[in-house]
């Protein structure tokens, strides 16, 4: 065991692994491999000469010693970020946050980035990524990307990718076990699912079955697999374990590229969806970040 504490790259890889569960969820968030990521959280635990880590079959969850260490990291990881933050405003550099679900960030942010950087060289953007907004995330200069329904976000926001969703799974997967010419024939199908509370806030297999009016059997669900990140369930389908959900906007680009394909037929929520929220009080650059994700969105349509 080294007397050297671990450098802070390796404690935010670790916050962000423990927070996730997995080590492919941190590595998509960090732009990094997941052999890596494995890598450093070895390199972690040998220097300091304890498990942090239990290695399971749907992902990894902390030990004992790993939730003490993470509740320090996590709070020097804060504590640095807070701190850089100042630092831009003094320097006068501006910087605009965007507040965001990890899927969405993952999927659609991540690939666009460089986009935003092109047009707004001047301008640093700093990506929040949490799976729940608090209740007064408004009040802070921040855009936010949030999913929910009309109700919910149509009085502070504008729908920004409305909900539609189409079964997706790799040409090898259909290959073997295909075709999926008609909806009932995906009740047979080994499915990918994302972990929801019971009613499901967005389209998931039981209501998508629903829709079509079909019953799967008592023994049809046998084998599937279920995530709580819908990067992983992503993962998981190009890995050729299934079928997933494909939410449009999200598998865009693994569709267009071939990596998935289409297995089914679409859904969609009209009044359901991503919405893009102001803050409540806009400035020039969250207000070039808005417009720059409506652009975006509307190239795909």
């Amino acid at each position: 065991m080294s007397d050297h504490p671990p450098e802070l790259g390796w404690m935010r890889l670790f916050v962000e692994v423990a927070r996730l569960g997995s080590f492919s969820a941190a590595a998509t968030l960090l732009g990094l491999t997941q052999p890596a990521v494995s890598y450093q959280i070895r390199r972690l635990e040998q220097q300091f000469g304890v498990n942090l880590l239990r290695r399971q079959h749907r992902g990894v969850e902390l030990t004992a010693e790993g939730e003490r260490l993470l509740a320090v990291a996590a709070k020097a990881v804060g504590d640095i970020d807070a701190l850089a933050r100042s630092f831009r405003v003094e320097a006068e550099r501006p910087v605009v946050r965007l507040r965001t679900d990890y899927a969405f960030s993952a999927l659609w942010l991540i690939p666009r980035m460089d986009g935003f950087r092109r047009l707004h060289p001047e301008t640093d953007i700093q990506i929040v990524a949490t799976q729940r907004l608090a209740a007064g995330f408004r009040d802070e200069a921040d855009v936010a990307v949030v999913f929910g329904t009309r109700t919910q976000f149509e009085a502070v926001g504008t729908l920004l990718l409305p909900e539609r969703v189409v079964p997706v799974c790799t040409r090898g997967f259909l290959d073997r076990n295909g075709p999926f010419d008609d909806p009932g024939q995906l009740a047979g199908a080994r499915l990918i699912h994302l972990d929801a509370p019971l009613p499901s806030p967005w389209f998931d297999w039981r209501t998508y079955f629903a829709e079509f009016s079909i019953l799967r059997g008592a023994h049809a669900g046998r084998g599937d697999i279920s995530f709580n990140t819908y990067s992983l369930v992503v993962q998981s389908a190009l890995s050729e374990q299934g079928v997933a959900l494909g939410w449009m906007g999200l598998v865009d680009t693994l569709l267009s590229a071939g990596m998935l394909l289409e297995a089914g037929p679409s859904l969609e929520a009209r009044d359901r969806g991503y919405w893009l929220v102001p803050p409540r009080s806009p400035n020039v650059h969250s207000e070039r970040l808005s417009t720059w994700l409506s652009d975006e969105v509307k190239k795909n349509d």
